[in-house]
């Protein structure tokens, strides 16, 4: 999902059928950052408007209230960094194990001595 603002306000607001006025409060909420031009005018991304729509998810499909929905944000974010976190942990053992691996000596071999089983 791009980063890159690319749509003003009325075509946000458009895409995910909400008021303008609607998203400026989302913003002054802190539910939303869209970036902003030299000028001042509000420029979202994909991924704003990805945040808008489940906004409006759970806004109006589950009836949270707007400090539901900060909470559900700020705990889905937190769980998304965590998640990459554990990745980046996860790559870094991987890759220390291909170090360790790469020290054995292969010409070693524990041999075994087969005991034939007693008669009685």
């Amino acid at each position: 999902m791009s980063e890159r603002p690319i749509y003003m306000i009325s075509v946000a607001a458009d895409l995910v059928g909400m008021h303008p006025q609607t998203l400026r409060i989302y913003e002054q909420k802190g539910l939303v950052r869209p970036q902003r031009t030299p000028g001042g005018t509000r420029l979202y991304s994909e991924a704003d408007v990805e945040r808008l729509r489940i906004i409006q998810r759970l806004t109006t499909e589950l009836g949270l209230n707007l400090a539901g929905v900060e909470l559900v944000l700020r705990l889905e974010d937190e769980l998304r960094k965590a998640h990459a976190q554990i990745e980046r942990l996860q790559a870094q053992v991987q890759d220390e194990i291909q170090k360790v691996h790469k020290h054995y000596r292969r010409d070693l071999v524990v041999y075994r001595e087969e005991r034939s089983p007693e008669r009685r």
